[in-house]
């Protein structure tokens, strides 16, 4: 998710920034609605010559879902294609950049990642073809009571996270940096408690806000850089309808940047709309740890210091997807995002009471919540 523009810019809705729909979306039928009809009817002559190229069938084109950044994504027939089906991405070149997502693509799949394949890209009109990898993600496999059975499609997930931070290079993504960092943070107190709470984030207010984002951000770069997807989660990965025990699929990586390793993990094993009881998320995070140490990749070689380091990566994310969720609530009229915001309150206020220095924004958070506590103090773990 990006701090500067709207979230979603893959195929999924936000707070995830996941990445191509599936067939039970609510917006796969229906008549595809152009506001500039120049632009329908460029995207309809462009198609047209891909029907040659490519076998795809223009009439049996149909919305794949709906999402909140200016993308638009399109499912449609190709009976040469493995599946039968092809993705449309629609992304007016002036509100959206999809060198990003080319680029990051070509970086995951030189690395053995499974990712849709790029068809046909018309750079100067935003439209593109993609291989189209299913209609199921993770988290619409996996059941939310049935951790057992969800394992084995997190160990699936591991598998192509280590292979990708494997391939790590410096100065090919952007650098996850302390500027970025703190910008994502800012969206906690100017969307989420400014804006929806109607918290007037000054004093006393904000001098914690700022000491708890200082040391937070000072933690988290101490963990060693890799590629970082920024949303591994099981919305973004999805299952091979032709090979249910294949490599996943990984969508919705164009925000992708350099930065610290615990990020993805945090993300992949804290979910903003799937909660796993601790149990799972040490089992799913120590098997990760596993195969990064196997791999020789840079994480800490004490797994309680390396669990506590992705602990606090993870509230980061959650600081930050809470104001992400209130802006999309607030500014793009997308009101059903703040039902998964008690999601990450209860992120933040579990890792918030575990560590002495970040009590200041446990006491915060739940005088905003209206939460009342038993006690008043933690154990920092080490």
């Amino acid at each position: 998710m990006t701090p500067s523009a709207p979230p979603a810019a893959g195929l999924h809705p936000p707070g995830t920034d996941a990445g191509p729909a599936t067939a039970s979306s609510p917006a796969d039928t229906g008549p595809i609605a152009w506001a500039d009809p120049a632009r329908g009817a460029a995207f309809a002559g462009w198609l047209a010559a891909r029907s040659q190229a490519h076998g795809v069938r223009p009439e049996t084109l149909r919305a794949a879902s709906a999402d909140a950044s200016f993308r638009r994504y399109f499912r449609i027939d190709a009976p040469g294609l493995r599946g039968g089906t092809a993705i449309v991405m629609d992304a007016p070149p002036a509100l959206e950049d999809s060198r990003p997502f080319v680029q990051v693509a070509g970086l995951l799949d030189a690395a053995g990642v499974r990712v849709p394949r790029i068809l046909d890209w018309d750079a100067a009109q935003g439209f593109m073809l993609l291989e189209d990898l299913g209609r199921r993600t993770v988290l619409e496999t996996i059941a939310p009571d049935d951790a057992a059975g969800a394992l084995p499609y997190y160990l699936r997930a591991i598998e192509s996270l280590v292979a990708w931070q494997r391939a790590s290079r410096p100065g090919e993504l952007p650098a996850y940096d302390a500027p970025l960092l703190h910008r994502e943070l800012q969206l906690f107190p100017d969307w989420y408690l400014a804006r929806h709470r109607g918290v007037a984030v000054e004093g006393d207010i904000a001098a914690t806000l700022a000491s708890t984002f200082d040391t937070l951000v000072a933690h988290n770069l101490t963990a060693a850089p890799v590629y970082v997807h920024r949303d591994f989660m099981p919305r973004n990965l999805m299952v091979d309808d032709a090979d249910p025990a294949g490599p996943l699929g990984v969508l919705d990586f164009q925000d992708a940047v350099y930065g610290p390793i615990t990020y993805d993990i945090a993300s992949l094993t804290r979910d903003a709309f799937l909660s796993w009881e601790e149990d799972m998320v040490l089992e799913v995070t120590v098997r990760y740890w596993e195969q990064a140490r196997k791999a020789g990749l840079p994480v800490d070689p004490d797994f309680g210091a390396f669990y506590r380091a992705v602990e606090w990566m993870g509230l980061q994310r959650h600081l930050k997807v809470a104001g992400i969720f209130a802006r999309i609530t607030l500014r793009d009229g997308k009101p059903k995002y703040l039902a998964d915001t008690p999601r990450f309150i209860a992120y933040i206020r579990s890792t918030a009471g575990r560590y002495r220095e970040l009590l200041p924004l446990l006491r915060l958070v739940d005088k905003v919540e209206k939460i009342e506590t038993s006690t008043g103090f933690a154990f920092g773990r080490v």
